[in-house]
């Protein structure tokens, strides 16, 4: 019995806590295109992060009932709701996630300046969170179809009398997820230093100061839009990106243009061939 509540734990609490590795990318993202910024880039993976958890904690309770409830009706029900119940905000935060990439992606596309890795990044995370959030929709229908179902013993429904759907459904987007994330990994497109960031040209990658909020650091979490500092017309943090003959450019290449690399050895070779070019 133990192994088995492990077991239905596990299973429900990979999707989401690998979901989080997205939203780092999002943070990330930010970094790289502070002028698109849709609050403190900073902030992305502990506000996400923290909605997760919250979702975590729910579906976890929820498995742990489902799985030890044995004859109780009782917790197998209660269970089975908390289980929707996470599922559910799993979802909407998947929905937030795409939003947010969204208006990133159109905001950089208005003005003009949406290179290959960024357009890559995008899709990919357009893609991942669109895994998660069919999975989470196939887990609300099947949990509601356990409560239709209650001691049944066969043809249950569908979906639970046909394993199929669990691999179409739940491991088929997880498998993909993870291939997808891991054939186009963000180190390939996006600078290890969250100070470097991407010029309005499109092109150029400048070493900045990194994202500076004049406010509290609770006023950041409160407000993470700041929308007090649009009511007044003047934004809270530094506009750093609008000063672009302040901050020197990266000579190492450019992630925008495909010439830069995280990989150490890559970025020895390519000085070397620097320095040999010039003598």
């Amino acid at each position: 019995m133990n192994l088995y509540i492990a077991q239905a734990v596990f299973i429900y609490l990979a999707p989401p806590v690998y979901s989080a590795a997205a939203y780092n990318i999002v943070g990330r993202l930010m970094n790289y295109l502070p002028m698109h910024a849709v609050f403190h880039p900073d902030r992305v993976l502990i506000v996400f992060v923290y909605a997760g958890a919250a979702v975590e904690g729910i579906t976890v309770a929820g498995a742990a009932k489902y799985a030890a409830a044995g004859d109780d009706t009782a917790q197998y029900k209660s269970g089975g709701v908390l289980i929707a119940v996470g599922l559910i905000l799993q979802a909407a935060v998947e929905c937030l996630v795409i939003a947010v990439v969204a208006m990133i992606h159109t905001r950089a596309a208005k003005a003009g300046t949406v290179p290959r890795n960024v357009r890559t990044l995008c899709m990919t995370l357009y893609g991942t969170s669109t895994f998660v959030l069919l999975r989470c929709i196939f887990r609300v229908v099947e949990s509601f179809e356990m409560f239709g179902n209650i001691g049944c013993e066969e043809n249950c429904g569908p979906i639970l009398s046909n394993e199929w759907y669990l691999f179409a459904f739940e491991l088929g987007p997880m498998l993909i997820f993870t291939f997808w994330l891991n054939l186009l990994h963000p180190g390939r497109f996006l600078p290890r230093n969250k100070r470097r960031y991407l010029d309005t040209d499109g092109r150029t990658e400048r070493m900045g100061p990194g994202w500076s909020d004049r406010r509290d650091p609770w006023e950041t979490f409160l407000d993470p839009l700041d929308f007090q500092g649009k009511i007044k017309g003047q934004v809270s943090h530094d506009q750093y990106w609008l000063r672009p003959d302040e901050w020197s450019i990266c000579e190492d290449g450019s992630f925008a243009e495909g010439t830069a690399s995280n990989v150490k050895s890559t970025q020895t070779r390519r000085e070397k061939v620097l320095r040999a070019g010039e003598v």
